[in-house]
C-alpha cells in the first residue's frame, strides 16, 4: 500500500478491526518513510452478473435502480426502511448465488416479485401489474385471486375489505 502522503511503498499495518456489519476491515497503517498514519478500508469485491435486456442489450447491474423500484412500488406503504433495505439485500444475494456471468432481466424482476410479494401486497401488485404488462381488469382480477388464495404470508392487510362497509358509492348503485 503506497504513502497517500509520502507516495512510499511501504506501509505497516498497526490495527485491525471489523465493521459491526462484518462487511468491512479497517486497518490503521503507519508509512515506514514518513512516520504518518493513515486508514484504509478493506471490502469484499464480488462481481454481480451482467442484466441481459429485453431488448438484447447488456448492462451492468445497478444497485442504484433495483431500490428505486422497490421505492416505487411500496411508495405511500407502509413498510419500514429496514424492510426494505432488507429486501434489497435479499436480492443482490440471490443475484451473487446464481454465479453466473450474464442473467436475463426478467429473473431480477422474479426475484423482486417474490420480496415484494413477502414485504406488502398492494405494492407487489403494482410491480407486477408493469412488469407482466398487465392489459385489463382481469388481469389485476386474476393475480388478486392468486394472492387472495395464497395464506403463506402472516401480517399482511387484506387486498380486499369484504366486511367492510360500503361506501356512499357502492350503496346507490
Amino acid at each position: 500500500m503506497h504513502c497517500p502522503f509520502c507516495q512510499h511503498n511501504d506501509t505497516r499495518v498497526i490495527d485491525s478491526r471489523v465493521s459491526d456489519d462484518g462487511a468491512t476491515i479497517r486497518r490503521r497503517r503507519v508509512c515506514e518513510a514518513c512516520g504518518e498514519r493513515f486508514s484504509t478500508l478493506e471490502t469484499i469485491e464480488l462481481k454481480l452478473p451482467l442484466i441481459i435486456k429485453s431488448d438484447g442489450r447488456r448492462e451492468a447491474f445497478d444497485a442504484r435502480k433495483l431500490r428505486a423500484s422497490f421505492d416505487r412500488a411500496l411508495q405511500k406503504r407502509p413498510v419500514s426502511e429496514e424492510h426494505i433495505e432488507a429486501s434489497v439485500r435479499a436480492v443482490v444475494h440471490q443475484l451473487r448465488m446464481t454465479a453466473e456471468r450474464e442473467l436475463p432481466s426478467r429473473r431480477v424482476g422474479e426475484f423482486v416479485m417474490a420480496e415484494l410479494r413477502k414485504l406488502d401486497h398492494v405494492a407487489y401488485v403494482r410491480f407486477a401489474s408493469v412488469y407482466r404488462a398487465f392489459q385489463d381488469v382481469a388481469d389485476f382480477r386474476e393475480e388478486l385471486d392468486r394472492l387472495e388464495s395464497d395464506n403463506s404470508v402472516e401480517g399482511q392487510l387484506p387486498l380486499l375489505d369484504e366486511e367492510a362497509e360500503p361506501t356512499s358509492r357502492q350503496r346507490k348503485r
